[in-house]
């Protein structure tokens, strides 16, 4: 390799007036002063400053500063300036600074490859290593654990083999730092018989190591879905740490099974902020978000200290039912204890107020957190779409391209969901194109479904068929119901009918095709067909998804499915709705029974219409909260006709606001009208 100048005469200027105050300080104690007085900085001063840099713009002009006294050469601080590029996640100057260094040793090796594995560049670290080995630099016990770790994230088979040889030829296969890592990325491989001879080999070793090696091949079991392997060794383990319980808990969550990971959890004779972690975003992504919710008080309660993950599991929890009022007690916890809003904490705040329903207050949040990452950005613009506020999102989309972070496929996906919700047609196709040819991310299958709807809601039907029929990969379930969903409410029935052939040939047994498809039929009245699409749906065993509702109430939240009679105020909840449909029809409100059996009487229908979730949640938060509070259902289906027009004469008539969220999108009901204006 050889040294080439990179650094301009007004960069080194620069830099010196960086770090001449710096330079003053130190010459005062330890400078080395030549003949014509010149302060020559030594290389330990320059090691602390590279330490206290903070920026990579900084890095760059203590480089140039090295040129300048001939101290560029220097291993010392070269390793360093490596070292702090992968802290800022500067590896393309890391590997430029590399270049430029005449005659790198395992230090400047080693520092390289430990940058670029832990910047997740696993095949440059492999590349590197390689390198190394032809420069004849021996690597040591410093070497190996990283490049282990790029094979093992790489799933390498065969080189792991190679790297395990290597290990042995160095005299390094017995070193404790190299034996853990060549037992991890055994389990990694999914070699567990390889990893397991290896740990029964290692010879005598302390209690930590042991510790180590075992909990290794526990989460290799519990990764590979062994859990009776897992179990096996947790119980044959002769000591157990806090690690060791977590693995399995972790195991038993990943594998679904909660009861068994409650029963380790709650056995622990000591648990960690890992261990409540571990369970409540385990909880939570299983779909048990009022159980993740209590733990999470619970962990409170017992003296915890919840971390920026433990926060953001919760709040992830609130955002799925729509807990505001948790949410909100999560957020004056984080503030009174001082926790940053950083990318993770403010990212999850915005979110949850955003799904909760105050995007009001997710704006403020997106104020005030101070690192924004791309997942912010796309929290804040995926927010303002779900609530229709089209205009909103484009202008966040707009500010997120001018900070120059690099824009990923969900980005594209929230900003193209809320042209959707707001009919924006031509200037969703014009996103969707620049993404292809400005920012080259190939859309994926959600970029296309959402362009089927955009289409479709806006009644251009033939164009989201021609656009379906033009995709380079064939369409599958998602985008024929998105169609399908589109003839539906155009009330297209012949192209609905070639959707519906499409949906069925994929998934015969997926029960959202055969309801659209008798809704349809219903909706014109054509009640034969809806009888044989009910029948089919009968023989073969196929049964409609329940809907189900939530409002939270004085911090509890209440569950309602359709039909429900489980509630404790069942009696006043039906009291209530009868009062309210009575009320409403007075006002003009007609029940829309299109989509209801034919072969029962129309007092029938509009009982079985009177019954939906959201209904039910709806009278249950009217007869239990106090007079003007805002109601905030949430839904997991998509609302009816009937309970959207219901839900804009309830909001008139109690004169609240009512804030419903379904599958797809917010309704802000007040006053009589709705914030989608109809169109959703």
């Amino acid at each position: 390799m050889r040294a080439v100048p990179f650094v301009s005469e007004a960069k080194t200027a620069t830099a010196k007036t960086i770090v001449s105050r710096a330079t003053a300080l130190y010459a005062q104690s330890s400078s080395e002063t030549h003949a014509n007085g010149d302060f020559r900085p030594s290389e330990k001063h320059y090691i602390s400053l590279v330490h206290a840099c903070r920026t990579t713009p900084q890095l760059k002009q203590i480089h140039a500063q090295l040129f300048v006294h001939n101290l560029s050469q220097s291993s010392r601080v070269i390793t360093q300036l490596i070292s702090t590029c992968s802290l800022f996640k500067s590896m393309e100057y890391a590997i430029l600074i590399f270049r430029h260094f005449l005659d790198p040793n395992s230090f400047v090796f080693n520092a390289l490859i430990r940058g670029l594995c832990e910047s997740s560049q696993y095949q440059s670290s492999i590349g590197h290593f390689i390198l190394m080995l032809r420069f004849n630099v021996q690597p040591n016990r410093l070497t190996f654990p990283f490049v282990l770790k790029a094979v093992a994230s790489l799933v390498v088979d065969g080189l792991g083999g190679q790297l395990h040889a290597q290990t042995i030829k160095y005299g390094l296969e017995l070193d404790s730092f190299v034996r853990i890592s060549l037992v991890d990325m055994y389990v990694k491989l999914r070699s567990l018989d390889s990893a397991l001879q290896l740990s029964d080999e290692t010879p005598e070793r302390n209690k930590l190591e042991s510790i180590i090696l075992w909990n290794i091949l526990i989460n290799g079991c519990s990764r590979t879905g062994d859990l009776r392997k897992a179990r096996e060794l947790f119980d044959t383990m002769p000591e157990k740490n806090t690690g060791s319980w977590n693995s399995m808990i972790n195991g038993f969550i990943k594998q679904g099974d909660l009861e068994q990971a409650r029963i380790f959890f709650d056995r622990m004779p000591a648990k960690n902020v890992i261990s409540w972690t571990t369970m409540i975003s385990g909880l939570s992504e299983k779909g048990k978000h009022e159980l993740a919710l209590d733990l999470f008080n619970r962990m409170l309660r017992e003296g915890g200290r919840p971390n920026d993950l433990t926060i953001a599991s919760a709040l992830s929890a609130c955002s799925k039912i729509g807990a505001l009022e948790a949410g909100v007690r999560i957020h004056e916890y984080v503030s009174r204890h001082g926790f940053q809003l950083n990318r993770i904490v403010g990212t999850a705040l915005v979110d949850m107020y955003a799904k909760c329903g105050k995007i009001d207050c997710a704006s403020r949040v997106f104020d005030e957190t101070v690192e924004k990452d791309l997942l912010t950005w796309s929290a804040m613009v995926s927010g303002w779409a779900i609530h229709g506020c089209s205009e909103q999102a484009l202008q966040c989309f707009e500010a997120m391209k001018s900070t120059g972070i690099h824009l990923d496929e969900v980005a594209f996906l929230a900003v193209l969901t809320a042209c959707s919700h707001s009919g924006l047609v031509d200037q969703g196709l014009s996103i969707f194109n620049s993404m292809r040819h400005d920012y080259f991310i190939e859309p994926n299958v959600k970029h296309y479904t959402c362009m089927v709807d955009l289409y479709g809601r806006a009644s251009r039907l033939e164009e989201a068929l021609s656009f379906i029929r033009s995709m380079p990969f064939e369409p599958d379930f998602v985008i024929w119901g998105a169609l399908f969903c589109a003839c539906r409410l155009h009330k297209n029935i012949k192209m609905a009918e070639l959707a519906s052939e499409r949906l069925l040939q994929m998934e015969p047994k997926h029960p959202g095709s055969y309801v659209f498809l008798s809704n349809i039929y219903a909706g014109v009245g054509r009640w034969e067909d809806v009888e044989r699409v009910r029948i089919t749906m009968k023989n073969k065993g196929i049964e409609k998804p329940p809907g189900w509702s939530y409002i939270e109430v004085a911090g509890r939240v209440h569950s309602f499915v359709a039909g429900d009679r489980a509630h404790d105020c069942v009696g006043e909840i039906y009291a209530k709705l009868e009062e309210l449909s009575a009320r409403a029809k007075a006002q003009g409100y007609m029940p829309n029974t299109e989509s209801v059996l034919h072969n029962i009487e129309e007092e029938e229908k509009e009982s079985a219409l009177g019954s939906h979730s959201e209904k039910l949640a709806l009278a249950y938060g009217l007869i239990s909260t106090p007079l003007g509070m805002t109601l905030r259902i949430v839904k997991n289906l998509k609302v009816c006709g009937d309970c959207h027009s219901m839900m804009k004469f309830a909001s008139e008539m109690s004169q609240r606001e009512i804030i419903l969220r379904d599958i797809k999108r917010f309704h802000h009901f007040k006053e009589g009208v709705c914030s989608c204006g109809d169109y959703w």
